[in-house]
């Protein structure tokens, strides 16, 4: 039955369509949606469910089937991982400002490293087959390429959105000192921004306000914020912030100091990168720049050359 190279290619090709459902899933299920209240508006249009039976039909394929599947896996893959790892995976999802499970993710993982091992073994040993050692070294690769990919791609997030923070940072204190010069409240003023932007800062600071309308002292919700962003400029800020409100000293003056740094911080970057440019050129240029223009300009010449000597003179 498993000799038929054909249904062994159907059964990989179904496991593999599976697996990608789950992964899709999983990865969205990060979207920023309020599930409570999803269920809630659609229960205010319709009559009242008759039984739990009638509630549980009528839920999506996804959350009947494909989302308890994938936070089985979870839970298993749980019992398996280090605390510590734990710990990190949910550093570094905060970091990212992503609102996944720790253990969701690390079934993502095992999901996504199975699919390209399947994947692997579907190419190099069905379709296309290789020698045993060549065939397994190509699994395995594939195997760590899945299993490290959405590290990878959660790293990116965290290096994008600290960029857009050191971005929008200059900005965001212009607009402060301008609220607090005008009479505003340090509170009132992070209002402000929250108000006029979207963007990961005004998002952050809009998060402070929350915490403080909870009771949590406006000292610690900042240095939160910072801890959740690992950005050195924010971390100045916040502390400036806290050393004022704990001494006293005018808001207005340590915001216009702090404005004044991050724009000439701002310009050192540009200027650094500026002067990193000439060296990130080189490569391309030489490689492949270069090469078109030598084909451009002495082409036509060595095939005049060729043409009047002969070949054999070359």
């Amino acid at each position: 039955m498993f000799d038929n190279p054909m249904l062994i290619g159907v059964i990989v090709i179904v496991g593999l369509a599976l697996i990608g459902v789950f992964v899709y899933v999983g990865l969205r299920e990060d979207r920023g949606r309020d599930p409570l209240q999803e269920r809630l508006a659609q229960y205010g249009e319709r009559d009242i469910p008759e039984s739990l039976e009638d509630i549980e039909l009528s839920l999506s394929f996804r959350d009947r089937i494909l989302m308890p599947v994938l936070r089985k896996l979870a839970d298993l893959t749980t019992r398996f991982t280090p605390q510590k790892q734990l710990e990190q995976t949910r550093r570094m999802l905060e970091l990212a400002a992503m609102t996944t499970d720790p253990t969701m993710f690390f079934a993502m993982r095992i999901v996504l490293t199975l699919a390209f091992v399947l994947g692997s073994i579907m190419l190099f040993f069905v379709l296309a087959p290789q020698p045993f050692l060549t065939a397994l070294g190509y699994t395995v690769a594939a195997a760590a390429l899945g299993y490290i990919l959405p590290v990878m791609s959660v790293k990116s997030k965290i290096k994008r959105r600290q960029d857009s923070i050191i971005k929008a940072l200059p900005d965001a204190l212009d607009l402060l000192v301008i609220c607090v010069e005008a009479g505003l409240g340090c509170e009132a003023a992070l209002g402000k921004v929250y108000e006029k932007w979207d963007n990961q800062l005004s998002i952050a600071f809009g998060r402070v306000l929350r915490e403080i309308q909870l009771g949590k002292l406006r000292r610690e919700a900042l240095r939160d914020m910072s801890l959740r962003m690992d950005v050195p400029d924010v971390n100045a800020f916040t502390a400036a912030i806290i050393q004022a409100d704990q001494l006293g000293v005018s808001m207005a003056k340590i915001l216009r100091v702090q404005s004044d740094q991050m724009r000439t911080k701002r310009r050192q970057r540009a200027q650094e990168k500026a002067h990193q440019a000439p060296v990130k050129m080189m490569i391309p240029m030489v490689l492949l720049i270069f090469p078109s223009i030598w084909i451009v300009l002495l082409g036509p010449a060595i095939i005049q050359v060729m043409s009047v000597s002969g070949n054999g003179a070359f």
